[in-house]
């Protein structure tokens, strides 16, 4: 068993990114590759003889096991209040560190996970596993309970809504770093005009609540509908508003933690930066889904 745990644990971030990028849910990741290690160590001699690969076997269970997560989450999403976005992943930047292989995949960035949103439980599942992982249509079909024909048109048609969204790719560190720099001068004057020159003209801003703390509802697009209710907000609250931040690597990405201000509980909030400005703003208050954070 010690040998099986092991190997088990070199599995474990593959895992672990499979099942955050088909739920959007680190809790639901863990339950199933939890549920999958199980499944593996009870398996009889004569069973676990026939396993050809098992690194594949488990891919295929954890798939599994996030396909009935992500169809049972369907009924919650729709009484859920606002936008819904990904659980967080913070880390610390140390290699060592449990998420540390799992933010490093690009499909992992918030920009990315927020695209898949859109995608059906089947069309998602079969995203990333044949996009991601390059599984056979043959597993995936084994994985989603159909035909393998079905399987790739559910591949097909979620690559396109994908491209279609076309999110943009990580940026390097240091441009990231600048740009908040810049947007937490130009919070601190209540500069309406920096904040506009610092925005893509299509900026949105989405803001995760569920409505258990005050925030908007409902996306906010354009950069100039961004800019004027980050400068109501700083009429409303004052200046404490654009203070007591800390930097974080959000989903792989540099970030902010942001201190609660009125009734609006404290955040994190990751940047996707297009053509140089910002061209999103992805805030989670939704204190449901901060507490596995970190201190």
């Amino acid at each position: 068993m010690d040998a099986d745990a092991e190997r088990f644990e070199a599995h474990r971030a593959h895992l672990i990114r499979i099942g955050y990028r088909i739920t959007g849910s680190l809790a639901d990741a863990e339950d199933a590759v939890q549920e999958a290690w199980l499944r593996l160590a009870g398996l009889d001699d004569a069973s676990r003889a026939e396993l050809r690969d098992e690194r594949a076997w488990l891919t295929t269970v954890v798939g599994r096991l996030c396909l009935d997560r992500l169809r049972s989450a369907a009924a919650r999403r729709e009484r859920y209040v606002g936008p819904w976005l990904p659980e967080p992943l913070l880390t610390t930047g140390d290699a060592d560190e449990p998420l540390a292989a799992v933010v490093r995949d690009e499909g992992v960035r918030m920009a990315a996970m927020v695209v898949l949103e859109r995608l059906s439980p089947p069309q998602r599942v079969a995203f990333v596993l044949h996009d991601a992982l390059s599984l056979s249509f043959a597993q995936i079909a084994d994985v989603l309970g159909c035909t393998e024909a079905t399987a790739r048109q559910h591949a097909t048609r979620a690559r396109r809504i994908v491209v279609a969204a076309d999110p943009p790719p990580r940026t390097h560190t240091a441009e990231q770093r600048a740009m908040i720099g810049r947007f937490a001068e130009a919070m601190a004057r209540a500069d309406g005009r920096a904040l506009l020159a610092l925005l893509h003209p299509d900026a949105v801003w989405v803001t995760d609540s569920d409505g258990r703390t005050k925030a908007a509802r409902r996306i906010i697009v354009g950069a100039d509908n961004v800019s004027r209710l980050l400068l109501g907000l700083l009429e409303r609250y004052g200046p404490g508003l654009a203070t007591g931040w800390s930097p974080v690597e959000v989903n792989g990405d540099l970030g902010v933690r942001s201190p609660a201000y009125g009734r609006t509980g404290p955040g994190v909030n990751v940047f996707t930066v297009r053509d140089g400005r910002i061209a999103a703003m992805y805030t989670v208050v939704n204190p449901e889904k901060l507490e596995r954070l970190p201190a």
